[in-house]
Protein backbone atom coordinates (compact mmCIF):
# COMPACT_ATOMS: atom_id res chain seq x y z
CA UNK A 1 0.00 0.00 0.00
CA UNK A 2 1.49 3.36 -0.98
CA UNK A 3 1.49 6.33 1.35
CA UNK A 4 -1.43 8.12 -0.33
CA UNK A 5 -3.73 5.08 -0.25
CA UNK A 6 -2.83 4.49 3.41
CA UNK A 7 -3.98 7.96 4.42
CA UNK A 8 -7.05 7.66 2.20
CA UNK A 9 -8.46 4.91 4.42
CA UNK A 10 -7.79 6.72 7.71
CA UNK A 11 -10.92 7.81 9.53
CA UNK A 12 -10.30 11.17 11.20
CA UNK A 13 -13.05 12.62 13.36
CA UNK A 14 -12.43 16.36 13.44
CA UNK A 15 -12.97 18.16 16.72
CA UNK A 16 -13.62 21.34 14.73
CA UNK A 17 -15.48 20.15 11.61
CA UNK A 18 -16.91 23.57 10.80
CA UNK A 19 -13.75 25.60 11.35
CA UNK A 20 -11.53 26.76 8.51
CA UNK A 21 -8.71 29.27 8.25
CA UNK A 22 -9.22 32.40 10.36
CA UNK A 23 -10.48 35.56 8.67
CA UNK A 24 -7.30 37.35 9.72
CA UNK A 25 -5.12 34.92 7.78
CA UNK A 26 -7.48 35.07 4.79
CA UNK A 27 -7.62 38.85 4.56
CA UNK A 28 -3.92 39.39 5.25
CA UNK A 29 -3.13 36.81 2.55
CA UNK A 30 -5.47 38.58 0.16
CA UNK A 31 -3.79 41.90 1.00
CA UNK A 32 -0.36 40.45 0.15
CA UNK A 33 -1.64 38.86 -3.05
CA UNK A 34 -3.15 42.12 -4.31
CA UNK A 35 -0.53 44.47 -2.83
CA UNK A 36 -3.22 46.17 -0.74
CA UNK A 37 -2.87 48.39 2.30
CA UNK A 38 -3.50 46.04 5.21
CA UNK A 39 -5.82 47.54 7.82
CA UNK A 40 -7.34 44.11 8.47
CA UNK A 41 -5.13 42.25 10.94
CA UNK A 42 -4.45 44.09 14.20
CA UNK A 43 -0.75 44.81 14.26
CA UNK A 44 1.32 48.01 14.08
CA UNK A 45 3.34 48.84 10.97
CA UNK A 46 5.78 50.93 13.01
CA UNK A 47 8.73 49.89 15.16
CA UNK A 48 8.56 49.43 18.92
CA UNK A 49 10.70 51.63 21.14
CA UNK A 50 14.40 51.09 20.43
CA UNK A 51 15.00 51.04 24.20
CA UNK A 52 12.89 47.89 24.44
CA UNK A 53 14.72 46.23 21.56
CA UNK A 54 18.07 47.10 23.14
CA UNK A 55 16.96 45.54 26.42
CA UNK A 56 15.95 42.33 24.64
CA UNK A 57 19.31 42.22 22.89
CA UNK A 58 21.10 42.84 26.18
CA UNK A 59 19.42 39.92 27.87
CA UNK A 60 20.07 37.60 24.92
CA UNK A 61 23.74 38.59 25.00
CA UNK A 62 24.10 38.13 28.76
CA UNK A 63 22.92 34.54 29.01
CA UNK A 64 19.12 34.59 29.46
CA UNK A 65 18.51 32.09 26.66
CA UNK A 66 17.44 28.95 28.53
CA UNK A 67 14.11 28.03 30.12
CA UNK A 68 12.43 30.63 32.28
CA UNK A 69 10.41 29.47 35.32
CA UNK A 70 7.03 27.93 34.48
CA UNK A 71 5.19 30.84 36.14
CA UNK A 72 7.33 33.46 34.34
CA UNK A 73 10.36 35.31 35.66
CA UNK A 74 9.73 36.86 39.05
CA UNK A 75 10.91 40.26 37.81
CA UNK A 76 8.07 40.42 35.26
CA UNK A 77 5.46 38.97 37.61
CA UNK A 78 6.33 41.63 40.16
CA UNK A 79 6.07 44.26 37.44
CA UNK A 80 2.61 42.97 36.48
CA UNK A 81 1.54 43.17 40.13
CA UNK A 82 2.77 46.76 40.15
CA UNK A 83 0.78 47.56 37.00
CA UNK A 84 -2.40 46.07 38.48
CA UNK A 85 -1.89 48.09 41.66
CA UNK A 86 -1.10 51.29 39.76
CA UNK A 87 -4.07 51.04 37.41
CA UNK A 88 -6.74 49.38 39.56
CA UNK A 89 -5.53 49.51 43.20
CA UNK A 90 -5.77 45.71 43.16
CA UNK A 91 -3.36 43.46 45.02
CA UNK A 92 -2.26 40.27 43.27
CA UNK A 93 0.45 38.01 44.71
CA UNK A 94 3.16 37.61 42.02
CA UNK A 95 4.04 34.16 43.37
CA UNK A 96 0.60 32.57 43.39
CA UNK A 97 -1.76 34.81 41.39
CA UNK A 98 0.13 35.94 38.26
CA UNK A 99 1.50 33.84 35.39
CA UNK A 100 3.27 34.99 32.23
CA UNK A 101 1.78 33.44 29.07
CA UNK A 102 2.58 32.83 25.43
CA UNK A 103 0.18 35.55 24.36
CA UNK A 104 -3.47 36.19 25.18
CA UNK A 105 -5.07 33.70 22.77
CA UNK A 106 -3.09 30.92 24.43
CA UNK A 107 -4.07 32.22 27.87
CA UNK A 108 -7.77 32.16 26.99
CA UNK A 109 -7.47 28.66 25.55
CA UNK A 110 -5.83 27.50 28.77
CA UNK A 111 -8.66 29.04 30.85
CA UNK A 112 -11.15 26.96 28.90
CA UNK A 113 -8.98 23.82 28.96
CA UNK A 114 -8.54 24.06 32.72
CA UNK A 115 -12.17 24.62 33.71
CA UNK A 116 -14.61 23.53 30.99
CA UNK A 117 -15.86 19.94 30.84
CA UNK A 118 -18.18 18.18 28.42
CA UNK A 119 -21.62 19.77 28.43
CA UNK A 120 -20.59 22.90 30.34
CA UNK A 121 -22.02 26.13 28.91
CA UNK A 122 -19.94 29.23 28.27
CA UNK A 123 -21.57 32.58 27.57
CA UNK A 124 -19.78 34.83 25.07
CA UNK A 125 -20.80 38.18 23.60
CA UNK A 126 -20.92 38.66 19.84
CA UNK A 127 -19.39 40.02 17.72
CA UNK A 128 -16.74 37.94 19.50
CA UNK A 129 -13.06 37.45 18.85
CA UNK A 130 -12.82 34.20 16.94
CA UNK A 131 -10.69 32.15 19.36
CA UNK A 132 -13.35 31.73 22.05
CA UNK A 133 -15.87 29.35 20.53
CA UNK A 134 -13.43 26.86 18.93
CA UNK A 135 -11.62 26.40 22.25
CA UNK A 136 -14.94 25.76 23.99
CA UNK A 137 -15.94 23.24 21.30
CA UNK A 138 -12.61 21.36 21.44
CA UNK A 139 -13.15 20.71 25.16
CA UNK A 140 -16.74 19.52 24.79
CA UNK A 141 -18.31 22.70 26.05
CA UNK A 142 -21.32 24.49 24.59
CA UNK A 143 -21.03 28.08 23.41
CA UNK A 144 -23.99 30.30 24.33
CA UNK A 145 -23.65 33.37 22.11
CA UNK A 146 -25.40 36.59 23.11
CA UNK A 147 -25.47 39.39 20.57
CA UNK A 148 -24.53 42.88 21.67
CA UNK A 149 -27.25 45.40 20.81
CA UNK A 150 -26.37 47.41 17.69
CA UNK A 151 -25.95 50.33 17.38
CA UNK A 152 -23.79 50.89 20.44
CA UNK A 153 -22.94 47.23 21.14
CA UNK A 154 -24.47 47.30 24.63
CA UNK A 155 -25.35 44.30 26.82
CA UNK A 156 -28.89 43.48 27.93
CA UNK A 157 -28.09 41.99 31.34
CA UNK A 158 -31.64 40.78 31.89
CA UNK A 159 -31.29 38.72 28.73
CA UNK A 160 -27.96 37.39 29.97
CA UNK A 161 -29.65 36.32 33.20
CA UNK A 162 -32.31 34.47 31.19
CA UNK A 163 -29.56 32.46 29.46
CA UNK A 164 -27.89 31.38 32.70
CA UNK A 165 -28.64 27.98 34.26
CA UNK A 166 -26.97 25.21 36.25
CA UNK A 167 -24.82 24.30 33.23
CA UNK A 168 -23.35 27.81 32.94
CA UNK A 169 -19.73 27.50 34.12
CA UNK A 170 -18.02 30.47 32.48
CA UNK A 171 -18.74 33.92 31.06
CA UNK A 172 -16.17 35.51 28.75
CA UNK A 173 -16.15 39.29 28.51
CA UNK A 174 -13.90 41.50 26.40
CA UNK A 175 -13.38 45.20 27.09
CA UNK A 176 -12.15 47.27 25.34
CA UNK A 177 -13.86 45.04 22.82
CA UNK A 178 -12.44 43.60 19.63
CA UNK A 179 -13.91 43.90 17.04
CA UNK A 180 -16.44 46.60 17.97
CA UNK A 181 -14.04 49.14 19.51
CA UNK A 182 -16.44 49.73 22.41
CA UNK A 183 -15.99 49.51 26.18
CA UNK A 184 -17.97 48.29 29.18
CA UNK A 185 -18.75 50.81 31.93
CA UNK A 186 -18.85 50.46 35.71
CA UNK A 187 -22.58 49.72 35.67
CA UNK A 188 -21.96 46.79 33.33
CA UNK A 189 -19.34 45.32 35.64
CA UNK A 190 -21.60 45.73 38.69
CA UNK A 191 -24.41 43.96 36.84
CA UNK A 192 -22.06 41.11 36.01
CA UNK A 193 -20.81 40.98 39.59
CA UNK A 194 -24.36 40.62 40.86
CA UNK A 195 -25.21 37.95 38.27
CA UNK A 196 -22.35 35.62 39.19
CA UNK A 197 -22.31 36.24 42.94
CA UNK A 198 -22.70 32.99 44.85
CA UNK A 199 -22.70 30.91 41.67
CA UNK A 200 -20.14 28.40 40.46
CA UNK A 201 -19.26 30.56 37.46
CA UNK A 202 -15.82 31.76 36.39
CA UNK A 203 -15.50 35.07 34.54
CA UNK A 204 -12.71 35.25 31.97
CA UNK A 205 -12.02 38.92 31.29
CA UNK A 206 -10.15 39.51 28.04
CA UNK A 207 -8.48 42.86 28.71
CA UNK A 208 -5.72 42.86 26.12
CA UNK A 209 -6.54 46.47 25.16
CA UNK A 210 -6.69 47.58 28.79
CA UNK A 211 -4.39 50.57 28.21
CA UNK A 212 -6.43 51.83 25.23
CA UNK A 213 -9.59 53.33 26.74
CA UNK A 214 -10.24 56.78 25.32
CA UNK A 215 -11.92 60.12 26.02
CA UNK A 216 -10.84 60.34 29.66
CA UNK A 217 -12.93 57.31 30.60
CA UNK A 218 -10.80 54.83 32.57
CA UNK A 219 -10.80 51.16 31.66
CA UNK A 220 -13.20 49.20 33.84
CA UNK A 221 -11.24 46.08 34.78
CA UNK A 222 -12.78 43.26 36.78
CA UNK A 223 -9.88 43.95 39.18
CA UNK A 224 -11.73 47.09 40.31
CA UNK A 225 -14.66 45.10 41.71
CA UNK A 226 -13.77 43.02 44.77
CA UNK A 227 -16.54 40.46 44.48
CA UNK A 228 -16.06 40.03 40.75
CA UNK A 229 -12.29 39.81 41.10
CA UNK A 230 -12.70 36.79 43.37
CA UNK A 231 -14.37 34.83 40.54
CA UNK A 232 -12.38 36.17 37.59
CA UNK A 233 -9.31 35.45 35.50
CA UNK A 234 -7.84 38.52 33.80
CA UNK A 235 -6.07 38.02 30.48
CA UNK A 236 -3.86 40.72 29.00
CA UNK A 237 -1.22 41.17 26.31
CA UNK A 238 2.13 42.94 26.23
CA UNK A 239 2.11 42.71 22.44
CA UNK A 240 -0.64 45.32 22.31
CA UNK A 241 0.93 47.52 24.98
CA UNK A 242 4.48 47.78 23.63
CA UNK A 243 3.83 47.20 19.90
CA UNK A 244 5.39 43.72 19.75
CA UNK A 245 2.57 41.39 18.70
CA UNK A 246 5.13 38.96 17.30
CA UNK A 247 6.69 38.38 20.72
CA UNK A 248 3.49 36.63 21.86
CA UNK A 249 3.80 37.42 25.56
CA UNK A 250 0.87 38.15 27.85
CA UNK A 251 -0.28 37.36 31.35
CA UNK A 252 -3.10 36.02 33.48
CA UNK A 253 -4.03 37.24 36.95
CA UNK A 254 -6.46 35.37 39.19
CA UNK A 255 -7.11 34.33 42.80
CA UNK A 256 -4.63 31.66 43.86
CA UNK A 257 -7.23 28.86 43.88
CA UNK A 258 -8.09 29.50 40.23
CA UNK A 259 -4.46 30.09 39.30
CA UNK A 260 -3.38 26.77 40.82
CA UNK A 261 -5.78 24.91 38.51
CA UNK A 262 -4.86 27.09 35.54
CA UNK A 263 -1.14 26.35 36.01
CA UNK A 264 -1.79 22.59 36.09
CA UNK A 265 -2.76 22.79 32.43
CA UNK A 266 -0.31 25.53 31.47
CA UNK A 267 2.71 23.48 32.53
CA UNK A 268 1.84 20.79 29.97
CA UNK A 269 1.00 23.13 27.07
CA UNK A 270 3.90 25.55 26.68
CA UNK A 271 5.41 25.25 30.19
CA UNK A 272 7.35 28.49 29.85
CA UNK A 273 7.71 31.65 27.78
CA UNK A 274 10.53 33.47 25.95
CA UNK A 275 13.12 34.26 28.63
CA UNK A 276 15.07 37.33 27.37
CA UNK A 277 11.90 39.11 26.25
CA UNK A 278 10.37 38.66 29.70
CA UNK A 279 13.42 40.27 31.27
CA UNK A 280 13.30 43.13 28.76
CA UNK A 281 9.60 43.79 29.46
CA UNK A 282 10.19 43.81 33.22
CA UNK A 283 12.82 46.54 32.83
CA UNK A 284 11.00 48.55 30.18
CA UNK A 285 7.69 48.73 32.05
CA UNK A 286 9.40 50.06 35.17
CA UNK A 287 8.81 53.39 33.47
CA UNK A 288 5.06 53.73 34.02
CA UNK A 289 4.57 56.16 31.17
CA UNK A 290 5.26 53.25 28.79
CA UNK A 291 1.79 51.94 29.57
CA UNK A 292 -0.05 54.87 31.18
CA UNK A 293 0.45 57.11 28.12
CA UNK A 294 -0.54 54.51 25.57
CA UNK A 295 -4.19 55.62 25.53
CA UNK A 296 -3.12 59.12 24.46
CA UNK A 297 -0.93 57.71 21.69
CA UNK A 298 -3.76 55.66 20.19
CA UNK A 299 -6.45 58.26 20.76
CA UNK A 300 -4.40 60.63 18.61
CA UNK A 301 -4.28 57.98 15.89
CA UNK A 302 -8.02 57.36 16.17
CA UNK A 303 -8.77 61.09 15.95
CA UNK A 304 -6.42 61.57 13.00
CA UNK A 305 -7.94 58.64 11.08
CA UNK A 306 -11.48 59.83 11.77
CA UNK A 307 -10.59 63.35 10.63
CA UNK A 308 -9.06 62.03 7.41
CA UNK A 309 -12.24 60.10 6.48
CA UNK A 310 -14.83 62.50 7.91
CA UNK A 311 -15.93 63.54 4.42
CA UNK A 312 -16.41 59.97 3.14
CA UNK A 313 -19.70 58.18 2.51
CA UNK A 314 -18.95 55.76 5.34
CA UNK A 315 -20.61 56.27 8.71
CA UNK A 316 -18.00 56.39 11.47
CA UNK A 317 -19.08 54.27 14.44
CA UNK A 318 -18.11 55.34 17.99
CA UNK A 319 -14.71 54.01 19.04
CA UNK A 320 -14.06 54.22 22.78
CA UNK A 321 -11.18 51.74 23.00
CA UNK A 322 -8.80 49.34 21.16
CA UNK A 323 -7.10 50.32 17.91
CA UNK A 324 -10.00 49.35 15.67
CA UNK A 325 -12.46 51.61 13.88
CA UNK A 326 -15.78 50.32 12.55
CA UNK A 327 -17.19 51.92 9.41
CA UNK A 328 -20.73 51.39 8.14
CA UNK A 329 -20.93 51.26 4.33
CA UNK A 330 -24.72 50.98 3.80
CA UNK A 331 -24.72 54.32 1.91
CA UNK A 332 -22.19 52.90 -0.53
CA UNK A 333 -23.26 49.31 -1.28
CA UNK A 334 -25.84 46.68 -0.41
CA UNK A 335 -23.33 43.84 -0.83
CA UNK A 336 -22.69 41.34 1.93
CA UNK A 337 -19.89 42.58 4.14
CA UNK A 338 -17.69 39.62 3.21
CA UNK A 339 -18.13 40.32 -0.51
CA UNK A 340 -17.58 44.04 -0.08
CA UNK A 341 -14.41 43.49 1.97
CA UNK A 342 -12.97 41.15 -0.65
CA UNK A 343 -13.84 43.53 -3.51
CA UNK A 344 -12.37 46.46 -1.60
CA UNK A 345 -9.13 44.50 -1.22
CA UNK A 346 -8.91 43.30 -4.81
CA UNK A 347 -10.15 46.36 -6.66
CA UNK A 348 -9.29 49.28 -4.38
CA UNK A 349 -6.22 47.76 -2.66
CA UNK A 350 -7.46 48.24 0.91
CA UNK A 351 -7.94 45.30 3.28
CA UNK A 352 -10.36 45.31 6.21
CA UNK A 353 -12.30 42.72 8.23
CA UNK A 354 -16.06 42.13 7.69
CA UNK A 355 -17.90 42.06 11.00
CA UNK A 356 -20.36 39.25 10.19
CA UNK A 357 -17.61 36.63 10.64
CA UNK A 358 -17.63 37.39 14.38
CA UNK A 359 -21.28 36.29 14.76
CA UNK A 360 -22.62 32.75 14.96
CA UNK A 361 -25.66 33.98 13.02
CA UNK A 362 -23.44 35.79 10.45
CA UNK A 363 -25.40 38.96 11.25
CA UNK A 364 -24.60 41.61 8.65
CA UNK A 365 -24.96 45.26 9.67
CA UNK A 366 -22.79 46.49 6.75
CA UNK A 367 -19.77 47.05 8.98
CA UNK A 368 -16.07 46.73 8.26
CA UNK A 369 -13.30 46.83 10.87
CA UNK A 370 -10.17 48.88 10.14
CA UNK A 371 -7.00 48.84 12.26
CA UNK A 372 -5.53 52.30 12.89
CA UNK A 373 -2.35 51.09 14.63
CA UNK A 374 -0.45 52.38 11.64
CA UNK A 375 1.96 55.11 10.60
CA UNK A 376 0.36 58.39 9.57
CA UNK A 377 1.34 57.88 5.93
CA UNK A 378 -0.39 54.47 5.93
CA UNK A 379 -3.57 56.01 7.35
CA UNK A 380 -3.39 58.81 4.79
CA UNK A 381 -3.10 56.34 1.90
CA UNK A 382 -6.00 54.30 3.28
CA UNK A 383 -8.13 57.42 3.76
CA UNK A 384 -7.59 58.44 0.15
CA UNK A 385 -9.13 55.14 -0.94
CA UNK A 386 -11.97 55.37 1.60
CA UNK A 387 -12.83 58.91 0.49
CA UNK A 388 -12.93 57.81 -3.17
CA UNK A 389 -15.77 55.33 -2.62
Amino acid sequence: MNKNSYFAVMQIQSKLPNVGTTIFTVMSGLAREHNAINLSQGFPDFYPDQKLLDLATKYMNTGFNQYAPMQGVIQLRERIAEILQTCYKANYDPDTEITVTAGATYAIYTCIAAFINKGDEVIIFEPAYDCYSPAIEVHGGVTVPIELKYPGFSIDWNFVKSKMNSKTKMIIINSPQNPSGTTLNAIDLKELENLVKGKNIIVVSDEVYEHMAFDNKPHQSVALFEGLRAQSIIVSSFGKTVHTTGWKIGYVAAPKELMAEWRKVHQFLVFTVNHPFQMALADYLADKKNYLELKNFYQQKRDYFQKLISGSRFTIEPCTGTYFQLLNYEKISDEKDTDFAIRLTKEKKLASIPLSVFYTSKKDDKLLRFCFAKKEETLEQAAEIINSL
